[in-house]
Parts: structure tokens; C-alpha cells; sequence
């Protein structure tokens, strides 16, 4: 593993350069991976690998989603299986469903899981909440997990761009004494720019921590808050759009992403700078015990309980259209599919 200073703290990470995809196939040379299920994770990760070289087949139900495996070229009979056959087939098993629906489907996958199978997931979330979940795995598979940071989607644009999105890795149980080896080749396999080691406990504490923080909730929640300040004081609706949400995704973030915040701040105008500076501090000491309010939530269990509990309601989707539609319909996210249209394309 590589050692690499990150602000002063050292850490080791896996980079393509010392543990290349040739050393991955070779590692998973007699593995049939299995991708169970074809939602968010899936199509990225399984069309990555397959890309990749490795034996890979997919495991879907029938439906709208079974039909886009057969659109990205998966091959019934042959790639493409129901859950039970693929299932039946797979010596390595992607749990790749979400949360609610692998608790629902788990007394199926645990009935496949012979020893010598190894069990992959991308997210720690079933096996760190076993108690509520009842994901426990049986002590002779391998169990890992490999968490691209990011969307499927991303994982897959990324890698069709010859890049790749970062992962974090872990092992969970070693029954054959090479759970590690082959996890860090699916971490490979998937499309992964660099792998940090973590557990399935961190995995899915920082995770629900950043879903509900910067990632998602938080963001939305300044949206907001930003928008609604300048419609109040009399700012059109486009005008709001474009200051809170359009200067930041398509003009700002790329900078900080290519060269960081510091790189991004001197390569603005000097008055933006000196507000950015003066401002940063006040708005990190007004959020951050909203931060760890919600991180002590995460690290209690609760944002689990309440997860499991909402989103195995029989009602949970109509539920669900209402929450979305709340944010879709809003004027501010009205103004923003307004803005999508006016930009222009690219020749």
C-alpha cells in the first residue's frame, strides 16, 4: 500500500499503480461475480467490471429494471438471470439492493451462501445493524465491502472518461485468508481512482453522516434557505437560481474539485475572496452542532431504526412521490429545470 500525507496525517491507500487491473483478474480469475440487483449501484459497477474483463452476470426480477439490463447489453440465459438463479451461480454475491429490500431478500441470498462464496456489499449498513436488519452472515464466506464515493451513475461516467471514483474497502470476515486480496481487486474491477481501507461500521457512519450533511440534506437545506432569502428582498427567481445553485455546480465546485478551495478563492474577484473568508468561520460555527447533533443520531442507531422503519412501510413509494414532489414542484427547482433548458449545447 501507498503512504500518503493527507494534510499532515499519514494514511495507506491502494492506487492502480501497484495493484494494476491485470494483478486484479488474475486474483479473480475463477470467480463468477453476481450482481444482485440493477437500481443504483448496479449498472455502474457490473458494466465496469464486465468492461474490465471479468465473468460477471446479473441477478434482476423482472420488470422496467430487468429490461435496462437487457438495453446495456446483458444477455438473458447467458448474463442475465432471476435473483435465485444468479444467486445460484455467483461464487462471489454483490448485494447491491437497497438497504430495505436486501433485509427483505436476505433469507433467499443467506440459503446460496455455501462456503467458499464470498459475500460484497457497498455499503455497511445491513451487516453494522445485523440486530435490527437480521443480516448475519454465515462464518464460512468471505465478507467485504467496496463503497465507490459516489452515485452509479458517476462511477460509470467516470470510467467511460478513462478516470476513476475513489472507494473506500473493507473486510468484515476472512474465512478463506484471501478476503482482502479480493476485495481490493473488486475495488479495481469497479472502476476505483484509489482505495482507503476503512470498517463497516466507519463506512456507514460517515456515510449516513454525509447523505444527511454536505452531500445531500445540508446542501438542499442552504438551497434554500439562500433562495428564499433573495426572493423575499425582491430577486427574480432566475436571478436567485443562478446565485445559489447554477454559479456553484457548473462554474465553482469544478475548480474546487480540479484544484481545491484555497485555488478556487484566489482565482475569484478580490471581493469575493474577502467575503468567502469573512463569512466561512460564522456559517461552520452555526452548522456544526447541527453536524454533530446529527452525527450522534447516526452513531445511536436511530437514523438506521428510522430508515428500516420507513422504508419497509408497504406505503413507502406513494410516501416517498409526496417528499420528492415537495422539492421538484418548489419554485426554486421549477426555476432550475427553466435554467437547464437555456444552457447551451456544447459542439
Amino acid at each position: 500500500m501507498a503512504q500518503i500525507n493527507f494534510g499532515g496525517s499519514v494514511e495507506e491507500v491502494v492506487t492502480r499503480e501497484e495493484f494494476p487491473l491485470e494483478k486484479a483478474r488474475e486474483v479473480l480469475a475463477n470467480e463468477t461475480i453476481a450482481v444482485i440487483g440493477y437500481g443504483v449501484q448496479g449498472p455502474g459497477q457490473g458494466l465496469n467490471m464486465r468492461d474490465n474483463g471479468f465473468n460477471v452476470i446479473v441477478g434482476q426480477r423482472k420488470g422496467k429494471t430487468y429490461d435496462k439490463a437487457v438495453a446495456d447489453g446483458w444477455v438473458p440465459g447467458e448474463t442475465l438471470f432471476e435473483i435465485e438463479e444468479a444467486l445460484a451461480k455467483g461464487t462471489i454475491i454483490c448485494f447491491l439492493l437497497s438497504d430495505a429490500a436486501q433485509i427483505e431478500l436476505w433469507p433467499t441470498v443467506k440459503k446460496h451462501l455455501t462456503a467458499g462464496k464470498s459475500l460484497y456489499f457497498s455499503h455497511g449498513f445491513g451487516v453494522t445493524y445485523r440486530d435490527q436488519t437480521g443480516i448475519i452472515p454465515p462464518a464460512e464466506v468471505d465478507v467485504f465491502l467496496v463503497a465507490p464515493k459516489g452515485s452509479g451513475t458517476s462511477l460509470r461516467r467516470l470510467f467511460v472518461e478513462g478516470k476513476g471514483l475513489n472507494s473506500s474497502f473493507a473486510i468484515f470476515q476472512d474465512a478463506s485468508g484471501h478476503a482482502r486480496e479480493k476485495c481490493i481487486a473488486m475495488g479495481i474491477g469497479v472502476g476505483s481512482g484509489y482505495l482507503f481501507e476503512t470498517d463497516f461500521y466507519r463506512e456507514v457512519t460517515s456515510d449516513l453522516t454525509g447523505e444527511r450533511g454536505t452531500l445531500m440534506g445540508c446542501i438542499q437545506g442552504i438551497f434554500a434557505a439562500q433562495y428564499e432569502v433573495l426572493r423575499e428582498n425582491g430577486h427574480s427567481p432566475s436571478e436567485a437560481f443562478n446565485e445559489t445553485v447554477e454559479e456553484l455546480t457548473q462554474s465553482l465546485m469544478p475548480l474546487v474539485a480540479e484544484n481545491g478551495m484555497d485555488w478556487m478563492y484566489a482565482n475569484c474577484s478580490t471581493t469575493a475572496q474577502r467575503g468567502a473568508l469573512d463569512w466561512w468561520k460564522p456559517f461552520r460555527d452555526a452548522t456544526k452542532p447541527v453536524f454533530q447533533q446529527l452525527y450522534n443520531s447516526v452513531k445511536s442507531g436511530e437514523q438506521a431504526n428510522i430508515s428500516i422503519t420507513r422504508n419497509s412501510q408497504p406505503d413507502y413509494r406513494e410516501k416517498l412521490e409526496v417528499e420528492l414532489a415537495e422539492l421538484r414542484d418548489s419554485e426554486m427547482w421549477q426555476a432550475g429545470a427553466a435554467v437547464r433548458s437555456l444552457r447551451p449545447e456544447r459542439n
